[in-house]
């Protein structure tokens, strides 16, 4: 990681040393880190649903301020694994919080802290760890003051009670964390805000309108990758695992799969042609050799 860094002028004292390094939003899935990452860096850099397991790889998004630079690494949430597949997210989450200079915990200010909470503080420094508290839009000042109460028991580094969906609140939090961070290098150029492969980005985009045109009926078992990339044509693979599931991505007359390919080409460069194509990998989720093959 340290090979890859732009070359900063000569330090003449401390007006012209750079503040940069890596922030970990960690939580319980749905409590909003994804939106908090794309609302930090003003950019749509990882997929949003309100299904769990949405994010399943480490997202990084890239602040950069004139004299700063921040890497938000966004992580799926963390719960009780059911299956292989929810094994290695809840590891693909721990990592993520090793080699990084600030720690912040994502509860739902909404949905109150609880049981969920409780098993990731175990995991966590909390005196290392900023606690946010999400969704306060529409909640009284009272109602969000007594969820902060509530994990004033363990003493975390910082509180910050913030919607990301609105934007309240995120300035303090992140101009706390720029602070945080040590005198370092820029780990990316100035114009990067997020280190994601164009592959990969697609095939995400396609999985996030799926969630988002199926709703309810779709389960969390599909993932999507790009299979074949001749631009302007892309070729991306829907794996379901079961052949009933097939049937609901595809949809009566193939309507649901026409919907998620014009929604996903609206956010493409002008001219690309998006190919869409549905598998079933039967019981894909408790095969960790295909998990791997799939990038998680």
């Amino acid at each position: 990681m340290g090979d890859d860094v732009d070359e900063i002028p000569n330090s003449t004292g401390p007006s012209d040393e750079i503040r940069s390094g890596f922030v970990a939003i960690v939580g319980r899935p749905n409590v909003g880190k994804s939106t908090l990452l794309n609302t930090i860096v003003d950019s749509k850099v990882t997929i949003v649903s309100n299904k769990a397991q949405t994010t399943r790889n480490q997202i990084r998004g890239v602040l950069n301020r004139e004299r700063a630079q921040v890497v938000f690494v966004d992580t799926p949430g963390i719960s009780k694994a059911r299956t292989p597949l929810g094994t290695r997210l809840n590891s693909t989450a721990a990592d993520a919080q090793s080699d990084v200079d600030v720690v912040c915990l994502v509860i739902d200010a909404r949905s109150g802290f609880g049981k969920g909470d409780r098993f990731l503080i175990e995991r966590l420094k909390p005196a290392e760890t900023v606690l946010v508290a999400n969704k306060i839009d529409g909640m009284d000042h009272a109602k969000v003051m007594a969820q902060l109460a509530l994990t004033s028991e363990f003493d975390f580094a910082a509180y910050f009670p913030i919607s990301a969906w609105t934007g309240k609140g995120v300035k303090p939090l992140v101009d706390y964390l720029v602070e945080q961070m040590p005198v370092g290098p820029l780990w990316y150029p100035s114009d990067v805000v997020s280190d994601a492969p164009e592959a990969f980005v697609v095939a995400e985009l396609v999985r996030e309108q799926l969630f988002h045109i199926t709703r309810d009926e779709l389960p969390h078992s599909i993932a999507t990758r790009v299979v074949e990339w001749e631009w302007p044509r892309i070729r991306v693979e829907i794996l379901v695992e079961r052949e009933s599931q097939k049937g609901i991505v595809i949809g009566k007359g193939g309507t649901i799969l026409k919907e998620v390919g014009t929604r996903v080409r609206k956010q493409l460069p002008e001219g690309a042609f998006l190919e869409l194509v549905v598998n079933v990998e039967k019981n894909w989720q408790q095969d960790p050799h295909l998990i791997e093959r799939l990038g998680y």
